[in-house]
């Protein structure tokens, strides 16, 4: 005998918190799905509270307009159509923690719920704040098929989905919410890949797509075969229906057909997340666009691009604020940038303000020499002129600077670091120009072609803030430093194992201290796009005041 069944995978993007937005998002695809014969229907996980949503999972008045918005999406189904969506499910008791829930919507009614039973608790994941886990997870059946939902960290584990096989699953449906960063895709299909090789049973992979903050949920969806087959792929960065037909015979559940998309990879797949990121952001915080210092060199340049590409053209808006030490060629690089674009860049001239400040407070700096104090006040009056245009206009300020620069402190606070969003903030130089080489040859959102000027990723990096200033003064070659910052940031690796690895003693000392002695600073940086492993942040939670410090051991 063949059986069939028909689930529609959504891919969709939610907003934290919106959950009247997220109600009609899930109402319009549930009827989508049902035009296009589906039985059943999953979304990503948390759907309708938005995920992650962090501590405003502990209100009960969120508990119970989530779960208000599910009893209305279930009259929306009935005996031939069905719907599965993540929830928080209020807590049993007063003094205990809500759930991390899935609930099954059939024949008008709640069906059946089941919870999340590893909460992850590390890196951006803090579900052991919020939530209380699981008792186990439930099978459901419908048309016949028992389908086992183990949400989203379920899987990295055996435990849970060995549970599911035993209560007798045919197909393992996994609602996640899985934010992007580099590599995740093949450790998603790994783990996957194996809790169908330890079960026997088909497995269909839907994850949530937008951004939330600093996270960028990439979706790329996918099925895999009860042999472990990639049989199905959504499209990354994109909002999609999936429609997945699946077949029975011999009792073997297998997907007959399904979409099968290309994904992005590389630098490629980075530029897309920044994109996106920048775009959500920006959007459900409701701003009309961004404003951005543009200087003629690389960071802020690649911002500018990537912020046209997320909002359009006329929704960026550029400023040059040059000085006494502004070179030629930078202005000409800004203004070849802006044209490029077809964005607008004004300029204002702020050597009348650095005056005024040296004027005002000469008195007080008697006897003592100009210094970095006269550098500072030249990052601070474009700060202050940016944020200025920033409240006047209504467009939120981006800040610019990279990884390189705010791990080792190269950055002035009320200065450069100025701005509400930063996509390059997890993004270290030496790949800012790999991003910039990959969207100079590729032009993915059909704006505009080689956008960057050569000039700009030839010259040698400055801050311009004095005579002839190159970042290489104050810095080791960025080559260098991102290898030692990748070593004892995303490693966590012992100097003596950097230094093994043909670094000076002196120069990993030296970044070890500036690293350390720069927290104070990212603590208070602007938010911005999670591409690695460890993110400033909640990746990497440092003291500011650490009086730990490793050392090389030196024969």
């Amino acid at each position: 005998m063949i059986q069939s069944l028909v689930i529609a995978a959504v891919q969709a993007n939610p907003t934290v918190g919106a959950i009247s937005g997220n109600e009609a998002i899930a109402r319009a695809r549930m009827a989508e799905a049902r035009l296009a014969g589906a039985d059943l229907v999953l979304f990503p996980e948390l759907f309708i509270n938005g995920y992650p949503p962090e501590d405003l999972a502990l209100k009960p008045a969120f508990w119970a307009a989530g779960q208000a918005a599910i009893e209305r999406l279930a009259k929306d189904t009935d005996e031939d159509f069905a719907a599965l969506i993540g929830f928080i499910c209020p807590a049993e008791a007063p003094d205990r923690r809500p759930l991390n829930a899935f609930a099954f919507l059939a024949g008008g009614e709640v069906r059946g719920v089941t919870f999340k039973t590893d909460l992850p608790n590390y890196g951006v994941f803090d579900e052991k704040r919020v939530f209380e886990a699981g008792p186990g997870p439930v099978v459901f059946s419908w048309k016949g098929v028992k389908l086992g939902v183990p949400i989203c960290e379920d899987i990295w584990r055996p435990e849970v989905c060995a549970a599911v096989q035993k209560a007798g699953a045919d197909i393992l449906l996994v609602p996640n919410g899985s934010p992007y960063r580099r590599n995740a895709h093949h450790e998603r299909m790994s783990v996957a890949k194996a809790r169908v090789a330890e079960t026997g049973l088909p497995l269909l992979y839907v994850n949530e797509v937008g951004g939330q903050d600093e996270l960028v949920f990439d979706g790329g969806s996918f099925a895999l075969s009860a042999h472990g087959e990639l049989v199905m792929r959504l499209p990354m960065y994109e909002e999609a229906l999936g429609l997945t037909v699946w077949s029975r015979e011999s009792g073997v559940w297998d997907l007959q057909e399904a979409p099968m998309a290309d994904w992005p990879s590389g630098f490629g797949e980075i530029y897309h997340t920044m994109v996106l990121g920048l775009r959500d952001y920006v959007n459900k915080s409701g701003f009309p666009g961004v404003l951005i210092g543009l200087s003629g060199g690389v960071d802020s340049a690649i911002t500018a691009v990537v912020a046209a590409d997320a909002l359009g053209p006329d929704r960026v808006r550029c400023v040059m604020l040059p000085s006494r030490y502004t070179s030629h060629d930078s202005l000409e690089d800004a203004a070849d940038c802006a044209r490029r674009l077809s964005v607008r860049l004004d300029e204002i001239a702020i050597s009348p303000a650095v005056d005024a400040f040296a004027a005002m407070l000469t008195p007080l700096y008697e006897g003592k020499a100009p210094d970095l104090t006269e550098e500072n006040i030249q990052a601070r009056t474009r700060g202050l002129s940016l944020m200025a245009l920033s409240n006047k206009l209504g467009l939120m300020l981006l800040t610019t600077g990279n990884k390189s620069e705010m791990a080792v402190g190269y950055a002035t606070l009320y200065g450069d670091m100025c701005g509400g969003y930063n996509v390059l903030k997890d993004l270290y130089k030496t790949d800012v120009y790999e991003v910039c080489a990959w969207r100079n040859a590729n032009n993915p959102f059909g704006l505009a072609n080689d956008p960057i000027p050569e000039r700009i990723l030839t010259k040698p990096p400055s801050a311009e803030l004095r005579p002839d200033q190159k970042d290489q003064d104050s810095l080791p070659e960025y080559a260098d430093l991102d290898a030692i910052l990748q070593g004892l940031v995303e490693e966590e690796a012992t100097l003596d194992e950097i230094v093994r690895r043909g670094y000076p003693a002196d120069m990993v000392e030296r970044v070890q201290r500036l690293l350390y002695n720069s927290e104070y600073k990212r603590r208070q940086a602007a938010p911005g796009v999670k591409l690695g492993s460890r993110a400033f942040g909640r990746d990497r939670r440092y003291p500011i005041v650490n009086g730990f410090r490793d050392q090389v051991i030196r024969g």
